[in-house]
């Protein structure tokens, strides 16, 4: 997630929530999800920053968009956001949240099924 746009802005009551802006299409977003969890992409556009080298371990000096290109369904029912880094194609896969843009999720997880690699055609001669 874009963690080096960082801000803290002052809520009414005193308490500091920390935003970032997203990379793509510039929401100011908070880095806190409704669950608690900390953010790793926008639930607008679910782009993120490639902040973080899963290779190494430790923080990517790359700082590229990172744009959401498949869905993962885990074992028990949970959905992961599958990220590629737009600079040296590290991939990821982020937790799904709640006010996650719904029509975004959808799309992703059906662009398998509505441009399959092989001619839809060789069903007919089944």
């Amino acid at each position: 997630m874009s963690n080096t746009d960082k801000n803290s802005n002052p809520s009414h009551s005193g308490v500091r929530t920390e935003t970032f802006a997203c990379v793509w299409c510039g929401l100011t977003v908070a880095a806190a999800a409704p669950d608690g969890r900390r953010r790793n992409h926008c639930p607008s556009c679910l782009h993120s920053r490639h902040v973080h080298d899963h290779v190494e371990d430790g923080p990517s000096e790359c700082q590229a968009r990172m744009a959401p290109i498949s869905i993962a369904v885990l074992r028990n029912g949970d959905w992961k956001v599958i990220h590629r880094c737009t600079r040296c194609d590290e991939l990821t896969a982020n937790r799904v949240h709640g006010d996650d843009n719904q029509l975004i999720l959808m799309r992703l997880a059906v662009r398998p099924l509505a441009q399959p690699p092989f001619p839809l055609e060789v069903f007919g001669d089944l």
